[in-house]
């Protein structure tokens, strides 16, 4: 499953073509397949997405108030530069509210949600063995930050997470032949999800707290 596999809107309900051309683009920004400072046209993105250019149009302004593009008149929209000195700032956010969305998971899941948490821990558990891959490791991390902040119950929450996990994901592809550890830290969703799927929450929140930390230093050890 990719980064963008499952679609709906912000807050719950069918996707519209907006939603399929943010969550498009979006995904395409976040993996660095449109690198930083490339120019974004609204034809041939309107094409490869099969949305036509409203929806592109609309979905591009939805992704600059996330700071993926930013837009100059006259110029057009450009994918935003990753800039390294804003890791600290992101990472105050998610040491704050990681945990707190892993807690509320594990106090607030419905029984499927509980049940999909347990099948994703299955999945990454095996994943260091079967996929060698390391983009394709990182989108099972960034599946399975969604899927917690999902369960979590609180949509407001689950916006602010996916905007910062969106710019954290960025900065992790940016170094990514460089971290040796990228198998190991997405296998430390397992207990994560473990901890969730048991009503853990204290645990939870500590192993989620546990992730950031380590993200930050990973990515800071070899800068």
């Amino acid at each position: 499953m990719g980064v963008a596999a499952q679609l709906s809107s912000p807050f719950g309900g069918p996707a519209s073509l907006a939603d399929l051309a943010y969550e498009g683009i979006r995904d395409r920004l976040v993996m660095l397949d449109i690198r930083p400072g490339d120019p974004l046209n609204d034809d041939a993105l309107a094409q490869e997405l099969g949305t036509g250019r409203t929806p592109v149009r609309e979905a591009l302004k939805r992704l600059e108030g996330d700071r993926l593009v930013v837009a100059y008149p006259r110029r057009g929209t450009f994918a935003t530069a990753v800039d390294i000195t804003d890791l600290a700032h992101i990472c105050e956010i998610r040491t704050q509210l990681e945990p707190l969305a892993a807690s509320r998971a594990a106090r607030n899941a419905t029984a499927a949600e509980r049940t999909r948490l347990a099948e994703l821990a299955q999945d990454v558990a095996g994943l260091e063995a079967r996929v060698d891959d390391r983009r394709e490791l990182l989108r099972r991390d960034v599946q399975v930050h969604r899927e917690i902040y999902r369960a979590a119950g609180n949509p407001y929450l689950e916006d602010i997470l996916v905007r910062q996990d969106n710019l954290a994901t960025r900065i992790w592809c940016l170094f990514l032949d460089r971290l040796p550890t990228i198998a190991g830290h997405v296998g430390e969703h397992v207990a994560l999800l473990d901890a969730i799927v048991a009503g853990e929450d204290e645990k939870a929140g500590r192993l989620a707290l546990e992730h950031v930390v380590g993200f930050e230093r990973a990515v800071r050890a070899v800068l």
